[in-house]
């Protein structure tokens, strides 16, 4: 049976990841899987330069799209994926094997996922996590400065250049679109609820079928 596919995707700092790992623990892998697009990003040395030289990394083709989509296949088919974790470029950071177990539930985060139309055509249900743009801000610079060893004057000019031109272009028309609205100013705590109960009756109804 066809895995029932929900993509999450929002702007940076707006708490998707955390969103979909906590969404996560709540299943056992049987259950529930979890591709992320932060895992497909190209080599740095293949990413394209803005116009002052440094490398942006918010840009659809900073992903290798194809591989991505791939191992979306291959997980839908009911084949085992394994990947290795991107670090960011963070010397501090050692990547770790990454190993997909196809499940009746697969979850695809990443920013770009309602803008890469093959992949936004696989999807069951289409969710978007929003949050007030100055929020994100502050949670992207305590995430790379922590997480991916940015320095502080790096990380607002990226979201000032890259981040969020690209969100305006590539995430923010998707939202319109979406089955489900998550609103993360405060917290997500409702809307985990509610999407945690539909699946656990999805799984339930999946399993005597």
């Amino acid at each position: 049976m066809k895995p029932f596919i929900i993509g999450v995707t929002g702007g940076s700092g707006s708490g998707k990841t955390t969103l979909v790992k906590e969404l996560r623990k709540k299943f056992s892998p049987e259950q529930l899987c979890l591709i992320s697009q932060d895992n497909y990003y190209r080599p740095i040395e293949h990413q394209k330069l803005d116009k002052n030289g440094v490398v942006n990394f918010d840009l659809p083709k900073s992903i290798d799209k194809k591989s991505f989509l791939r191992d979306v296949e291959k997980l839908i088919k009911g084949e085992k994926v394994v990947q290795m974790e991107y670090t960011f470029n963070n010397e501090k950071a050692t990547p770790k094997e990454i190993v997909l177990l196809p499940a009746p539930i697969l979850i695809v985060e990443g920013i770009f996922v309602f803008h890469y139309k093959k992949m936004r055509k696989l999807m069951d249900l289409k969710i978007f996590v929003h949050a007030k743009e100055n929020l994100k801000v502050i949670r992207r610079i305590n995430r790379d400065r922590v997480e991916r060893n940015y320095p502080l004057d790096e990380v607002l000019y990226q979201y000032k250049n890259h981040v969020l031109p690209a969100y305006e272009k590539y995430i923010l028309p998707y939202k319109e679109n979406a089955d489900l609205i998550i609103n993360n100013n405060d917290d997500f705590d409702k809307g985990l609820m509610v999407l945690s109960g539909f699946l656990m009756n999805l799984i339930e109804e999946r399993s005597q079928s």
